[in-house]
Order: structure tokens, then C-alpha cells, then sequence
């Protein structure tokens, strides 16, 4: 199952070149079988850039979570600290085998209705459904 996951542009490209191994978010997704994200960066690029494989999706205390993510983050403590506060849980969905295109694409070239997600849409990805996707 794939996903189209909204990220600003400045961690879209920390994905991209590498830096950033994680992706943090507040809920994880209800679906277990998620395999690629599709990284919608926001406004003002809005468009898809690239994607990634989702190596695993850690859920655990927000501690925990960033001593073992910390390395990989791409952000400081002091913001995964603010985003999380008064949270239990963290999410990390960490990042592998990441493909940047070459030109990004709009949400318009994925299928009809298909709109800019809050956090994170689920996309088709049955062998009837395929995105199309460039190389």
C-alpha cells in the first residue's frame, strides 16, 4: 500500500539528500501494510518530489523514540520536544531506499480528486491501480 505523506520542504529535502532518516508524526497509520510513501512537499513547492520505502514504523514514548532516532533526525531536540509535548506516543516511520524525481509532480497527475492531504493519504497500489510514476 502506498501513501502520500505531507512534508515541509526543508525535511522533504533533508529525506532527500539523505540527512534525515525519520519521519515524525503524531499518529501512525491504521493500515500496517504501507510500504512506499509518496512525499508531497507543502506550499510553496506542492508538489510530490520523490519518494521512500518505510523500512519500519516505530511507536513508543517520545524518549524513547528520540534516543533511538536522535543520530537520523534531521531536527533538534528542542523541536521534537515542542512538537511531541503532552503527547505518550511518538511515531517514527523510518526511511529507506529513497528515490528523488527528477521532475516533481503535481497532485493532479496521480488520479482525479486527489487532493493535498492534512498528514497522509492512502493511494492505490493494486497491479489495476498503479500510479503512474517517473523513473
Amino acid at each position: 500500500m502506498n501513501v502520500i505523506l505531507s512534508i515541509k520542504p526543508e525535511y522533504a529535502n533533508k529525506i532527500l539528500d539523505g540527512s534525515k532518516k525519520f519521519e515524525f508524526r503524531k499518529a501512525g497509520f491504521s493500515s500496517q501494510r504501507v510500504e512506499c510513501v509518496l512525499m508531497y512537499a507543502t506550499m510553496p513547492i506542492g508538489k510530490v518530489v520523490g519518494e521512500f520505502r518505510v523500512s519500519q514504523i516505530h511507536v513508543d514514548k517520545p524518549s524513547a523514540i528520540w534516543k533511538m532516532a536522535k543520530v537520523h533526525a534531521g531536527i533538534n531536540k528542542r523541536f521534537f520536544d515542542e512538537y511531541y509535548r503532552d503527547r505518550d506516543v511518538a511515531v517514527a516511520i523510518e526511511v529507506e531506499s529513497v528515490r528523488k524525481y527528477e521532475t516533481p509532480i503535481g497532485l493532479s497527475e496521480l488520479g482525479v480528486g486527489i487532493t493535498a492531504p492534512q498528514s497522509f493519504r492512502y493511494l492505490p497500489s493494486s497491479p489495476d491501480q498503479q500510479l503512474a510514476l517517473p523513473l
